[in-house]
């Protein structure tokens, strides 16, 4: 997998590249997250600053297909519905289907359980994106494992809790790609994996563990450097970095 900025990946599944969460704003140029009509008006963050935090790197995309695992801004943006062909084959949770169709993609593909492309079974996992109500409202958020020559497990928005677990233990994944950052407000538990939740995951599975989502966007206070003195055998890349198996 290659790590674009913040959620946004390309994965590589034997001769297929799926480009998951696309978000293609050039640094500063959307509002901090508790301007987002998806997150509720009483929600504060401990700093105001504009997002994305940092540019893109100078990477080329090339992909087959794009996966979005929700619509939250970070995770899908209006560069990125400008910057896609209409035609780009879109894999989705069925309960946003209507609106990248409404967007004008015409090559919309939502997942209920699993289904395939160029040799690659794609499987669409739970997440809880948060804790309690907090997560009620943040949702619904959806992972992705894509079994081809490999297994990938792409968690999405998620904290440690038992389906995490479950889905490890049915796929047996040979790389795990986790949303790192410990995403969150002045109220409420966090609502991406911090390093309770990232090592609870290292010790669940013997797959590459790889951790994204961080330094990206003004709500996500959990460093790299702080996650890579806090963990072991946990792959942090940098922003365009690849990680192999």
């Amino acid at each position: 997998m290659q790590l674009i900025r913040n959620a946004t990946i390309l994965v590589d599944v034997g001769d297929t590249t799926f480009l998951v969460d696309p978000m293609f704003t050039p640094q500063g140029e959307m509002p901090t997250v508790t301007d987002n009509p998806a997150v509720p008006e009483f929600l504060t963050t401990a700093n105001q600053k504009r997002n994305p935090l940092v540019p893109l790197p100078d990477v080329s995309l090339s992909y087959d297909a794009v996966v979005v695992t929700h619509r939250h801004p970070d995770h899908w943006d209006e560069a990125a519905r400008e910057e896609l062909d209409a035609d780009v084959p879109l894999f989705c949770q069925p309960e946003e289907a209507e609106a990248f169709t409404d967007e004008g993609f015409a090559d919309v593909r939502p997942v209920d359980d699993e289904t395939s492309f160029d040799g690659v079974t794609i499987y669409r996992t739970p997440g809880q994106h948060g804790h309690g109500e907090l997560a009620e409202g943040m949702g619904p958020v959806s992972g992705f494992v894509f079994e081809g020559d490999e297994t990938v497990y792409v968690a999405g928005d998620t904290i440690w809790y038992e389906p995490v677990e479950e889905i490890l233990d049915q796929f047996e994944p040979d790389m795990v790609v986790l949303n790192g950052g410990k995403a969150q407000f002045e109220q409420g538990e966090p609502i991406t994996m911090g390093v309770e939740d990232i090592s609870a995951v290292r010790e669940a599975t013997d797959a590459t563990v790889v951790v994204v989502h961080m330094e990206a966007i003004n709500h996500c206070l959990l460093s790299r450097e702080e996650l890579r003195a806090e963990t072991e055998d946990v792959h942090v890349p940098e922003d365009g970095e690849q990680i192999s198996l």
